[in-house]
């Protein structure tokens, strides 16, 4: 059973577009694409510097359309798709509860809208590997930080304001490491509730598909089965933790054994590695990657 899964913002590195831009077809598409978003995607997916695809507005935008043009090319049929934070847009059109238009004029939203929000007050993100979950939860609280991503596998992503997270780094959890991330801000924490009413505004106009395919959320892992609660929850999960973990417990409960991600891969299948035991699993970084993932399609169901 295969599950595709759309990383997340900060997955994204330098020129990771370029290998792809071979394949005939896909440089028009981020072309058109590039119109719709307000974005030269192809120029930030190829020459631009890390501090100009770390701004969310950009980021965010590049990250889908990278992913669905690489989903077009891979043209496969999974069982189950998942998307880690704005990779939930991604999952949305693969599971046609959005169109890629729908998607992408969304997530130009999303990013513009986060990014505004992220200017309001100097906040940032840390993960904690390791350490009892227990006592990070505990830590992360005491510091008046929120869990924002909850990635499972011994991973816990704590956003809040740059004073509480130097404290927090100051006094870390039993056995964990703290790694700085380079991000614009605190996502999925009440820092980005300004964020959440703008992209309800933005998402008045849209009507959703239901999914075709099982479409799994951030927000507890389950299975939506209504386009227009997909949306919702969407929406709400800008200001709101991502509940990885849940996801890829539903994973397991379902029987996956294979998955594939997306552009620019290696955060969640690393993720899977861990959590997942048994499940292949492929990242797709370049276009060398596709042999490789079209014979886990073959031997998957």
């Amino acid at each position: 059973m295969l599950v595709i899964v759309a990383p997340g913002q900060g997955a994204q590195t330098p020129g990771f577009l370029a290998p792809w831009l071979e394949i005939p077809g896909l440089a028009d598409r981020l072309s058109a694409w590039s119109d719709l978003v307000g974005l030269d995607l192809v120029a930030y997916g190829t020459t631009a510097g890390a501090d100009e695809i770390r701004d969310t507005a950009v980021a965010q935008p590049l990250l889908v359309a990278a992913g669905l043009a690489v989903a077009e090319v891979l043209g496969a049929s999974p069982a189950i798709v998942a998307g880690h934070s704005v990779g939930e847009l991604t999952a949305a059109v693969l599971a046609g509860v959005l169109t890629p238009e729908q998607a992408l004029t969304l997530v130009r939203e999303r990013g513009q809208a986060m990014a505004k929000a992220a200017a309001v007050t100097e906040t940032g993100m840390v993960a904690v590997l390791g350490g009892a979950e227990e006592d990070v939860l505990a830590a992360i609280a005491g510091h008046g930080l929120t869990p924002a991503n909850i990635n499972g596998a011994g991973q816990i992503v704590a956003g809040g304001t740059l004073a509480q997270l130097e404290a927090f780094r100051a006094e870390p959890p039993a056995r964990a490491r703290l790694i700085p991330l380079s991000v614009a801000g605190a996502f999925h924490t009440v820092h980005m509730a300004p964020a959440v009413d703008h992209l309800r505004k933005a998402a008045a106009g849209i009507t959703p598909g239901d999914p075709s395919t099982t479409l799994l959320s951030n927000a507890d892992g389950a299975a939506v089965t209504s386009g227009a609660e997909f949306v919702e929850r969407l929406i709400n999960q800008v200001a709101n933790p991502v509940r990885w973990d849940a996801c890829m417990a539903t994973m397991a409960d379902r029987g996956v054994t294979a998955m594939i991600e997306l552009v620019p891969g290696g955060t969640l299948t690393g993720l899977a590695k861990r959590a997942l035991r048994g499940v292949a699993t492929v990242a797709l970084k370049t276009p060398d990657d596709l042999d490789a993932a079209r014979g886990v399609l073959s031997g998957s169901a």
